[in-house]
């Protein structure tokens, strides 16, 4: 689990300098590289290795059946729902101009949409992630006219239970991570989780299509833009003009993907959610997802801290997302995020190598572990759930 949980330790780090570093170079209005590195692609590695977690959680290549399946959707649900609830509950202590979107509710819903799934073996899991990557952005886009809007980028719980319709829409289609989107990432990951992860030849495999898949994408949507007429037919259809166009083609649109063309599902922006964008960041996710476990036998010990944190990653986000809360880290992002940086891996090194387990990770994983024994299946499961990391 090395590779896996130093591939999750980066996700993490990826997402920290995403909501702490600036995304804009002050003097020359580029990018900087923190956005350039994480932005879009680390929650998509969160997710991919969500699947992943999954699927090892319930047999991995020799998958569950019957009633030690039946408790692992028990199980599932239950550490859906906490996650949830640990999401909504962030959302309440964050301001409303947060300055970071709260994934942990979104990935509760993830978790829960992605129960159905879990007795499919790994050709099945792409076909169904091949269907939601063509599938969800078309949904995206076509419905979010007619959907409810909703009020609060954070969902609360009073969200949940004032505005039902506008929240899961959110959660589902309109949000910053859209569960029918993100489920290609998820059931990727559960196929991936469902072969032999230790097989050298299966490492380089993920990393090789990793790479083709990222450039095959970008090439894709330059091709389809500027070779092909999408730039004009994007000028064309909304009131910007080229410097607009290419700002939003740049960091993406200022609010949501438009709905006037269906030419903006060619763009590969990131958090677009279009399937070339969802394509491009899943390819980085396989290739790092490949690399940390073809050098986790040989560097164990320089993984250590990366793997100490993406070991609970459910502790040190949400410690994260409260710390943002406080809007201390505007006037010195770059101190904030070092400050961070290094209480995260020594908190997460330290309790590893005294406790084990994360605080939140052992909390949740306990009570998902009472809820699989509600359901008979014989011999007791053992081993620790990755799930969540």
């Amino acid at each position: 689990m090395a590779g896996v949980d130093a591939a999750r330790g980066l996700a993490l780090i990826g997402l920290m300098a995403v909501h702490i570093l600036p995304t804009e170079d002050e003097t020359t209005g580029e990018p900087t590289w923190s956005y350039i590195l994480f932005s879009g692609d680390s929650a998509a590695l969160f997710a991919l290795l969500a699947g992943v977690g999954l699927a090892l959680s319930s047999g991995g290549r020799h998958r569950h059946r019957g009633r030690e399946l039946a408790a692992d959707r028990v199980a599932v649900a239950v550490r859906a729902l906490l996650i949830a609830v640990v999401g909504l509950w962030i959302g309440t202590v964050m301001p409303e101009d947060a300055p970071a979107d709260n994934i942990l509710v979104y990935y509760g819903v993830f978790f829960l949409l992605a129960i159905p799934f879990l007795h499919l073996g790994p050709k099945a899991l792409f076909v169904c992630a091949a269907v939601f990557w063509i599938v969800g952005p078309m949904l995206m886009q076509g419905l979010r006219d007619v959907l409810p809007a909703y009020t609060s980028d954070n969902p609360t719980f009073a969200d949940v239970a004032q505005e039902p319709e506008a929240t899961a829409s959110q959660l589902l289609l309109t949000g910053s991570y859209p569960a029918l989107c993100y489920l290609t990432y998820l059931l990727v990951g559960m196929g991936v989780g469902r072969l032999g992860l230790r097989e050298k030849a299966i490492q380089i495999r993920l990393l090789v299509v990793g790479v083709g898949v990222a450039i095959l994408a970008q090439t894709t949507s330059y091709l389809l833009l500027h070779a092909l007429g999408g730039y004009a037919r994007l000028l064309e259809s909304s009131s910007r003009n080229e410097e607009d166009l290419e700002e939003a083609l740049l960091w993406g649109p200022e609010d949501e993907l438009p709905t006037d063309t269906a030419w903006w599902l060619v763009v590969d922006t990131p958090h677009t959610n279009t399937p070339l964008a969802i394509a491009a960041s899943l390819g980085v996710g396989l290739a790092v997802l490949g690399f940390f476990l073809l050098v986790a036998p040989r560097a164990r010990t320089l993984l250590v801290l990366l793997s100490a944190m993406g070991a609970m990653t459910l502790t040190l986000y949400t410690a994260h997302l409260v710390g943002l809360s406080f809007e201390a880290h505007y006037d010195w992002p770059y101190l904030w995020f070092t400050l961070n940086l290094a209480v995260n891996v020594l908190f997460a090194v330290l309790w590893q190598r005294t406790l084990g387990q994360g605080p939140l990770e052992r909390a949740v994983g306990w009570a998902s572990t009472r809820a699989r024994r509600l359901v008979p299946t014989g011999p007791a499961v053992t081993g620790h759930d990755r799930s969540t990391g």
